[in-house]
């Protein structure tokens, strides 16, 4: 592609023109050609590299600061924006070439974009995903590696949505994070329908205030044809009356809701409920146990019916979907006691996993936990709190602590958890607070490892260390029959 076509107006006449072969934001990626857009970010700032991109060849500078470097410079006001720009342009717009889902709030992404994804199918359609736990389409894992826990950065997300075309894509249904619409990742992205689930506290240390996380949430809407909101939650409501997107479905459990779910039922085994939407109700069912599995079912029912397909479709879609690695995942393991491993890193997650359990727990619910270092700190002893509360016993460990000290985050957790007089212990160290869990349950008690989800390590320092619940379970247990 020319510099003028990729550029457009950015481009001055005079400079001539060139032909650019990629863009690039990491200095070490830069090949010959390249554009380099200075990022400025939380730990480094892009524009100290300017210079070393350029040396390596690259063809074009894109910068927000005045930099003196032996290429071409164009200059901009947010280079964010920029590079969404940039990337839309150089691949062609491939979001435009599927219908694009969006689902934004504090909790039930992940889980809502894999019931989506199972309604989509069961219509014969060609779906993929983008989230936290995996880019998919199908059954394929694609090999655009996104270097965001949730919502890739923009260059690499128009990277994924080119690869979503290549293998076919006709929808792409994705988690889209604050951070992401904060930061303007997805900016240029066309959504045919966004999704808001709910907003509790989290992400505090980037947002600051709640008011902000919600307008980051609430962006999502100004660029999507259609929406769906959760109508219990109070910022659902806002959403709604802002009227970003003209038609907005209300979903939820109350009154009110322009899809409703009544009659429900849980179990260990799933969730049952009905359906009431324009007049008729539908039973329907989903193999994911809890009432906030529900509240997942008919934000994603909703979303579907925006997209056009038939509720007999959607309720054998919602009965098909099957659980979500490290949400409510049950880890075989032969004992008269139940582990379950549970994303649930926030307040309002946490509540809801512990009532979830507590539901069809026979014997105690033991809840074991921690919360992330470098991250939201407000939230710790709130969670402490919860878990008190609602727990028949609790243990407090470490999650990712990265670069704070562990024993500090567990000091704050311990805070709120010595508020409600719950009984709890301390471990620091996860792997011997998991051995102590499984050693101390007795029958029917169901133990709760909450926080990792689906990962597979643990963030100490800046290092990723190996570390998935899965196998420590199994570890142990392998340990003990050999004794």
């Amino acid at each position: 592609m020319l510099a003028s076509e990729l550029f457009g107006s950015l481009w001055s006449a005079d400079m001539g023109d060139t032909e650019i072969t990629g863009i690039a934001y990491d200095s070490r990626k830069v090949n010959e050609g390249n554009v380099f857009v200075c990022i400025k970010g939380y730990e480094t700032d892009g524009h100290i590299y300017a210079k070393s991109a350029a040396e390596k060849g690259a063809a074009v500078i894109v910068a927000e600061d005045k930099i003196d470097v032996p290429a071409r410079v164009v200059y901009v006001k947010d280079s964010r924006k920029t590079i969404a720009e940039l990337a839309c342009r150089y691949y062609g717009y491939p979001s435009k070439k599927f219908s694009l889902v969006g689902i934004t709030g504090t909790n039930g992404k992940t889980t809502t974009t894999y019931l989506i994804k199972s309604i989509l199918e069961t219509a014969g359609k060609r779906v993929g995903i983008i989230g936290t736990n995996e880019n998919i389409i199908g059954d394929k894992i694609l090999l655009t590696k996104s270097t965001t826990p949730t919502t890739p950065n923009a260059l690499e997300l128009q990277q994924l949505f080119t690869e979503m075309v290549y293998n076919g894509a006709e929808y792409v249904v994705m988690e889209v994070s604050s951070h992401a619409l904060a930061l303007e990742r997805v900016h240029g992205c066309e959504f045919a329908v966004g999704v808001f689930t709910n907003l509790t506290q989290d992400h505090l240390d980037f947002h600051k205030t709640m008011e902000n996380y919600f307008e980051a949430k609430a962006k999502l809407f100004e660029i999507s044809e259609k929406g769906v909101v959760n109508y219990d939650d109070e910022h659902g409501r806002r959403i709604y009356e802002k009227g970003a997107c003209g038609d907005i479905m209300k979903v939820g459990l109350e009154d009110g809701c322009d899809l409703r779910a009544e009659n429900i039922s849980i179990s260990s085994r799933g969730s049952k409920f009905d359906l009431v939407y324009r007049g008729e109700r539908y039973a329907a069912s989903v193999q994911i146990p809890g009432r906030f599995s529900v509240y997942n079912a008919v934000c994603a029912a909703g979303a579907a019916l925006q997209l056009g397909i038939d509720m007999e479709t959607v309720i054998k879609g919602l009965h098909r979907a099957v659980g979500v690695v490290g949400r409510v995942e049950v880890v075989p393991t032969d004992t008269d006691y139940t582990v379950i491993i549970d994303y649930a890193h926030t307040p309002d997650g946490l509540e809801n996993i512990i009532n979830c359990v507590k539901g069809f727990a026979e014997g105690r619910t033991i809840t074991l936990f921690g919360c992330g270092g470098d991250r939201d700190s407000a939230k710790r002893p709130i969670m402490g709190e919860i878990a008190g509360r609602l727990s028949d016993f609790s243990i407090i460990t470490s999650d990712n602590p990265r670069t704070e000290d562990p024993e500090k985050i567990v000091r704050e957790i311990e805070e709120g958890m010595k508020r409600t007089g719950g009984e709890y212990i301390v471990i620091t160290d996860r792997r011997e607070a998991i051995a102590y869990a499984l050693d101390n349950a007795r029958a029917g008690d169901v133990i709760i490892l909450a926080g990792k989800g689906q990962e597979t390590y643990q963030i100490i320092g800046k290092e990723k260390h190996d570390f998935d619940e899965r196998i420590e379970v199994y570890r142990h247990l392998k340990a003990k029959e050999n004794k």
